[in-house]
C-alpha cells in the first residue's frame, strides 16, 4: 500500500521560506515519478512541479521557477519543495503525489499539508 505523507506547512510572512517533505513508503518507487501540486481557497488543483525518482530530473510549473525547486532523498524515501521568496498568492494546501513512470495519471496522493502566507 502506497502512503505519501506531506509535512513542513505552517503559517509564514511574506518573503519567508518554507521546505515541504513527502515520505514515501510501501513499495519501491524507482520507477514512479513524484508530483506537487497545491489547491489553493476556492480554486482548482494546480501543477506545482514533479522529480522523476529514476535520474532526479525535475520540472517546475514556469510561474514557480527560480522560488520553487525539487529534490529527494534516496534514503529517506522522500522528495521536498523548497519554497524562497513566498508570497499570499502561495497560500493553499500542498499535495505530494505519485504516478508510474509510463502513466500519465497520478494514482497515489497524500492528504496534503496547509501553507498560509501572511502579508
Amino acid at each position: 500500500q502506497v502512503q505519501l505523507v506531506e509535512s513542513g506547512g505552517g503559517l509564514v510572512q511574506v518573503g519567508d521560506s518554507l521546505r515541504l517533505s513527502c515520505a514515501a513508503s510501501g513499495r519501491t518507487f524507482s520507477s514512479y515519478t513524484l508530483g506537487w501540486f497545491r489547491q489553493a481557497p476556492g480554486k482548482e488543483r494546480a501543477f506545482v512541479g514533479r522529480i522523476r525518482w529514476s535520474d532526479s530530473s525535475t520540472v517546475v510549473t514556469d510561474s514557480m521557477k527560480g522560488r520553487f525547486a525539487i529534490s529527494k532523498d534516496n534514503a529517506r524515501n522522500a522528495i521536498y519543495l523548497q519554497m524562497n521568496s513566498l508570497k499570499p498568492e502561495d497560500t493553499a494546501v500542498y499535495y505530494c503525489a505519485a504516478r508510474p513512470g509510463d502513466s500519465l495519471r497520478y494514482n497515489y496522493w497524500g492528504q496534503g499539508t496547509q501553507v498560509i502566507v501572511s502579508s
